[in-house]
């Protein structure tokens, strides 16, 4: 009995250790807060390495949702009170530009996650290329990290960057249905102008018309449509986009002032299969 006494002892204080030497060797931040996001790439400083997650693992052509988190490379511990804002930049031979791009924010029910949106109006191609500049603060701190990234080409056309007939650059993104389904689905897309080079502001009071139609099937369309607006000044576009079958659709646009007024594009007829001004989505 007494041996046996002995071995249990023996048996709780490895016990004890092991658990102990588990919880010594834990991640400093053991809370998974990027579940369901896919790492894109790391920009790195001298002081951290600041993170960007998307849900598909890269960067694209178009409209962008992004996530990011700053780790400090001293305590190997993710930064949870930074303000930070970004500047995309495109790199061409004989200028630079930037592009759409919101606020970043913090995440609300998350402790390291920080979330905005980036338009990428062109991809990069071989003698182009995008980077990106991260400014941020940490304790009254001012930091900044930049590195290229790498934005690839859409395979549909999911932005329109064009000139209006007032004369105006205008980027028009689609953004939502992510995954389009037939019958009635809720349609969102983005409207910026160009301000300058490097300044793009969101469009306020325009009316977005749609026709979508299906070039291999006599170019029919599809009914119950709704024109995208805005429910408020600053937001997106919302409307309803009605897709009687799958396949590809060719969703045709024109873009509306307020006063009603057409910048770009055109009705479709018989004789002007088209519009100039337009989406794409297959499924």
């Amino acid at each position: 009995m007494k041996n046996l006494k002995y071995l249990s002892v023996l048996i709780l204080a490895i016990s004890f250790f092991s658990c102990s030497s588990d919880s010594d060797s834990a991640p400093e931040n053991p809370i998974n807060e990027t579940s369901g996001l896919i790492k894109v790439q790391e920009l790195s400083n001298d002081n951290h390495t600041v993170e960007l997650y998307t849900e598909t693992g890269k960067l694209t052509q178009g409209y962008n949702q992004i996530s990011l988190r700053i780790k400090d490379k001293t305590t190997n511990k993710y930064v949870t009170n930074a303000s930070l804002n970004w500047m995309p930049i495109m790199n061409m031979a004989t200028m630079k530009h930037s592009c759409p791009k919101s606020l970043i924010e913090k995440v609300s029910d998350k402790q390291t996650l920080y979330n905005g949106n980036i338009i990428f109006q062109m991809a990069q191609n071989t003698s182009d290329f995008w980077e990106l500049k991260i400014n941020y603060t940490i304790n009254a701190i001012d930091y900044t990290v930049t590195a290229p990234i790498s934005v690839t080409a859409s395979d549909k056309r999911i932005v329109n960057s064009f000139t209006g007939t007032d004369g105006v650059r205008y980027v028009l993104a689609y953004i939502s249905p992510k995954t389009p389904k037939i019958g009635l689905n809720n349609m969102t897309v983005s409207l910026y102008k160009m301000e300058d080079m490097m300044t793009f502001t969101t469009v306020d009071k325009f009316k977005v018309k749609i026709d979508p139609r299906m070039p291999s099937m006599g170019n029919h369309s599809s009914p119950n449509n709704t024109d995208l607006v805005q429910s408020v000044s600053g937001d997106l576009y919302n409307g309803k986009l009605s897709l009687t079958m799958t396949g590809y659709w060719k969703i045709n646009i024109q873009l509306l002032n307020a006063s009603g007024e057409v910048l770009k594009g055109e009705v479709v007829t018989p004789e002007n299969a088209s519009s100039s001004l337009f989406f794409e989505l297959e499924f």
